[in-house]
């Protein structure tokens, strides 16, 4: 249903608008759709309420610097031919990303980063990148301030 607008009139009390009963139907109406149908009152949160930026993947493109846009996905994978730089953008304080990055059996390197193209501080809060062929580095980030970043780097145990 659209929404149902009250008729006013063109003037107060000019008879032109809706009557009393036909506005409060309309007000009803109205207000059933917002609670049943679409949901504009329900706060609740659900996965399907939620943003790409926190239910999707993005399959990234090997390059030499790569961007990491906290506004697109959740999720991020990359195998890499050749050494990576991570460049954060649209960074979002409080917001936590998750980079798999695969290694491609070479010495490659995957841990350099810069937001928006310049430089910022990254904490590394403990592991290693391995490029060992099909090793599976898990990344978290987490964004601090517009140019501060936490992360650590995990792989699979054995």
């Amino acid at each position: 249903m659209a929404k149902q607008v009250i008729g006013i009139g063109t003037t107060a009390n000019d008879g032109t608008g809706d009557t009393v009963r036909t506005a409060f139907d309309k007000t009803n109406d109205n207000f059933t759709e917002l609670y049943d149908g679409a949901g504009v009152l329900d706060d609740s949160i659900s996965f399907a309420k939620l943003a790409n930026e926190f239910s999707t993947a993005s399959v990234l493109t090997a390059a030499a610097t790569i961007d990491i846009n906290f506004s697109s996905a959740e999720v991020f994978t990359l195998t890499p031919d050749q050494n990576t730089t991570f460049n954060i953008t649209n960074p979002k304080i409080g917001i936590t990303k998750t980079i798999i990055v695969t290694g491609a059996g070479s010495s490659y390197t995957a841990d350099t980063w810069t937001v928006g193209g310049a430089s910022g501080t990254f904490n590394k809060i403990g592991g290693t990148y391995d490029d060992t062929s099909s090793t599976k580095n898990f990344y978290q980030i987490t964004c601090v301030s517009a140019t501060e970043f936490w992360y650590s780097i995990n792989q699979i145990s054995s």
